[in-house]
């Protein structure tokens, strides 16, 4: 995978759930941010081990396969400790004190809106 041609931001956003995920990705874009996307921890390690522009990811907590967002979150940080996280689950509340050290929650469902200031947040402070 090629490093993206634009100046934008980079948000990898990990979720299995198709319709949630494009969703969550035309806020990402409105939101002036390039975007990628993984159904799973898995595919988004992958994706991150082939690039280096990756700014942030946007997980679920809730995923199948290897390990969930708060693991994943916790891999990222160690493996990638630039990469910021956001963390997201429609079922269960998590502290940011389970997700790495400046990690975020973001609670389903959520706004373009609170997208948007989350990420600016995150990826401008």
């Amino acid at each position: 995978m090629q490093p993206s041609a634009s100046k934008r931001p980079v948000v990898l956003i990990v979720e299995d759930e198709f319709l949630v995920r494009i969703g969550t990705r035309a806020a990402v874009e409105m939101a002036g941010f390039d975007v990628l996307e993984a159904g799973d921890a898995d595919e988004a390690i992958a994706i991150l081990a082939a690039r280096n522009d990756i700014r942030l990811i946007f997980t679920d907590v809730h995923m199948p396969g290897s390990m969930d967002g708060l693991k994943l979150a916790h891999f990222v940080r160690d493996r990638w400790p630039p990469v910021k996280i956001v963390a997201t689950s429609g079922r269960i509340r998590i502290t940011d004190g389970d997700l790495p050290e400046g990690g975020r929650f973001l609670p389903k469902p959520y706004s373009a809106g609170e997208i948007t200031a989350t990420l600016r947040e995150l990826i401008q402070g």
